[in-house]
């Protein structure tokens, strides 16, 4: 019986050493989460119960539980590396399967994928690209677009500027009309010009000519819209009045779509027709100083392709084009579980649901309980070096002390045989 107690000490000290083992050589495997070794005595049970003097049969490897203490988080250069600063997991597909991961280095497949290391897709869920709000929890792959950010038709122009009030009103009859093509200085006060974009995402030059006729009224601003292709093709023009009170104060508000008068234009390129242009002087004044804009804007952009990508902390992804607009490309899936010891280690440092794990909760970064999450950063593995160190000598101290009771054993055997 004694042997079969202390075979049973040297498999406990065996599989304690091979835990310990196990959590040093992946004391720099990322997102790894070191085990612990539980042992439970054994009795030997009757039906009357155990004995009270019951010496016990030993000892027995009772679970491997993992320990799911927070790492290190180690910063780097790489956006995509991702790390969990409190609870939760990183939900991948492997062909199909679900997986849960604290390892957050990932990168981009050719197709555009977001994978890791072994080519399991990390998932991501729905985003109001509004508010920025997960609004639906159904995981999917996330996936950005490697091809051409679609450019976007210039709607509108927002102009803050200064007309000066004291400009010398133009001569009607010296000077009856605008012009434009080539410019005339003599026929306009004041000009300034923007870039504008179809919906191919070619360029146009928009200017907008200002004219104070000495016909007008003394606070009144004749203003033309030309839009223009980049050789000088003028492709339309619309003028409007633009007023003001007699302390300088913008009177036409709102949108004033120059449209309206001369009809939709249709750009030369086969891009989609304007059937609307409009121009916004929200601010603009009229004062005894220099005509000058102190801001122009249109609502307008060209085509773009990737240049780069940034998660905030709590998993939503925006992609950066070259055009400078950024769209949101979902959030990064986030799962947790009431009860993650148990979970089923699958290797890779994934870990997949089970019975005893509870169901899956899904939800968004920094909500809940969750951890909030840090772009260019990896976690690392929590296992303490110093202390698994000391697990090694206390694990073969116990080894060598149960061969020592096998050996002792031995030499009481030995002894019974040889009576004679």
């Amino acid at each position: 019986m004694g042997f079969q107690t202390a075979l049973s000490g040297l498999n406990a000290a065996s599989g304690n050493l091979n835990v310990t083992g196990n959590n040093i050589a992946n004391a720099s495997t990322t997102g790894f989460k070191s085990s612990r070794a539980e042992f439970a005595d054994v009795y030997a049970v009757s039906f009357g119960g155990v004995s009270k003097t019951a010496t016990g049969s030993g000892v027995r490897l009772a679970s491997v539980s993992q320990q799911y203490t927070q790492g290190n988080i180690d910063f780097t250069d790489n956006n995509l590396d991702l790390a969990i600063s409190g609870e939760g997991f990183f939900v991948l597909d492997d062909n199909g399967s679900q997986l849960y991961t604290r390892a957050g280095n990932f990168s981009v497949d050719r197709d555009g994928y977001v994978i890791n290391a072994h080519g399991q897709r990390l998932q991501q869920y729905a985003v109001d690209p509004n508010t920025g709000v997960v609004s639906n929890f159904t995981p999917t792959d996330l996936q950005l677009n490697l091809g051409a950010n679609p450019a976007s038709a210039t709607t509108r122009i927002d102009i803050n500027a200064n007309l000066d009030a004291g400009a010398s009103p133009i001569d009607s009859v010296a000077y009856p009309a605008l012009v434009v093509n080539p410019p005339d200085p003599n026929t306009y006060n004041f000009s300034t010009t923007t870039t504008i974009y179809d919906s191919l995402g070619v360029t146009h030059e928009a200017t907008l000519y200002f004219r104070k006729d000495d016909t007008m009224a003394a606070n009144d601003w004749e203003a033309t819209l030309v839009i223009a292709d980049a050789d000088g093709t003028i492709n339309q023009m619309d003028t409007i009045t633009v007023q003001f009170d007699t302390n300088g104060t913008l009177q036409t508000t709102g949108d004033l779509d120059f449209l309206a008068t001369a009809g939709a234009w249709t750009p030369s390129t086969g891009a989609t027709p304007f059937a609307t242009f409009d121009v916004n002087f929200a601010g603009s004044t009229q004062y005894g100083a220099n005509s000058a804009v102190n801001s122009l804007n249109q609502d307008g952009y060209t085509t773009g392709r990737l240049s780069g990508i940034s998660v905030d902390s709590s998993g939503v992804l925006f992609a950066r084009y070259t055009n400078g607009q950024s769209t949101t490309a979902g959030a990064v899936a986030m799962a947790r579980f009431s009860n993650p010891n148990g979970l089923q280690q699958t290797g890779d440092t994934n870990w997949a649901a089970t019975f005893e794990s509870g169901d899956v909760l899904p939800g968004q970064a920094g909500s809940g309980t969750f951890g909030q999450i840090q772009s260019g950063a990896l976690e690392a593995s929590n296992v303490d070096i110093s202390k698994q160190l000391v697990n090694m000598i206390v694990a073969q101290r116990d080894y060598q002390a149960n061969a020592k009771m096998i050996s002792t054993e031995d030499q009481i055997t030995q002894t019974i045989i040889n009576i004679r």
